[in-house]
């Protein structure tokens, strides 16, 4: 369902619009030149019933540290620190965007923490202490990216994050919960829900945006799981669904050959019909297939 942008967030709280301290975003915005640049997937969230609504969702904050990914001029940012999160990480590289945050830190002091660096190469695990949840209106452009990344921490430590709610365009979203025998199953969808629950929050229409983009974008959030839903090395199944949905049209005794020169064997082996393709596979059948890879490994 699209969110109603002017209808207020049942127990919303004073914006920060209203603290004196603190300059209205639009006025920041104007004053740093922020205008959203393409080339870094910028689209900024300015409404605060919207932020709002983002930096609660997945419930209660307290005592969690929180890292917000492409910060932008700080809407979300100022949501975030209205919580009762331990400290908020804003991770940005834009310094145009640096210097207009920085201005919270004068209120927020160090429960603020800016991170000036590339989110790609930024190990969240490694710098901010636990318990942490991500919560960003991620960068289109490296969404994807990002969310491997992401599951890799997970992968190695299922208590990496409490969860991590996250934006992205409605297309890249409804890949993560997609189930088999859809166009949108493959190997994002395998890989989130093999480590995680997914659960769709709610869709935000482009004029919710500055500027607007030309797509609709979901908010999802992830839970990681105790450990992963059926047992398999992550590599292998990672290479296993590399192959399969690499060459998805063919059939997979074909698609499979590009790792082993027994594909057919290993597929029966598996009890799969070795005549079946890619998308027809559930999350089991290809754990199952990465657990026997090594023995028919070209």
């Amino acid at each position: 369902m699209i969110l109603e942008l002017f209808t207020p967030i049942i127990n919303s709280r004073l914006h920060l619009a209203n603290d004196p301290h603190i300059p209205p975003l639009r006025d920041v915005i104007r004053r740093y030149e922020l205008f959203a640049r393409k080339s870094l997937g910028q689209h900024f969230l300015l409404d605060g019933n919207i932020t709002d609504k983002i930096a609660h969702y997945a419930g209660d904050l307290e005592g969690i540290n929180v890292i917000e990914i492409g910060s932008g001029p700080g809407g979300l940012t100022r949501s975030l620190l209205k919580t009762k999160a331990t400290c908020v990480y804003a991770v940005e590289k834009d310094e145009r965007c640096i210097a207009a945050i920085k201005e919270l830190q004068d209120v927020y002091g160090e429960r603020l923490i800016i991170i000036a660096k590339d989110a790609l190469k930024f190990s969240i695990p490694e710098n901010v202490a636990a318990p942490r949840a991500i919560i960003a209106n991620l960068p289109y452009n490296i969404g994807t990216p990002l969310l491997f990344n992401w599951l890799d921490d997970i992968a190695r430590d299922p208590k990496a994050y409490n969860f991590l709610t996250l934006m992205f365009q409605k297309e890249v979203a409804e890949r993560l919960f997609a189930e088999r025998d859809t166009s949108g199953y493959g190997r994002l969808a395998v890989m989130t829900q093999w480590l995680c629950d997914v659960e769709h929050g709610f869709d935000l229409p482009a004029n919710a945006f500055t500027p607007p983009p030309k797509v609709t974008s979901s908010v999802v959030i992830l839970t990681p799981l105790a450990k992963p839903r059926y047992p398999a090395e992550k590599d292998a199944l990672e290479a296993t669904l590399a192959a399969a949905f690499g060459q998805r049209r063919k059939m997979l005794r074909s698609a499979l050959s590009t790792i082993s020169n027994k594909a057919e064997s290993w597929l029966v082996a598996a009890n799969i019909d070795p005549t079946r393709r890619a998308e027809t596979l559930s999350i089991e059948e290809f754990c199952a297939l990465a657990r026997l890879l090594g023995d028919y490994r070209a």
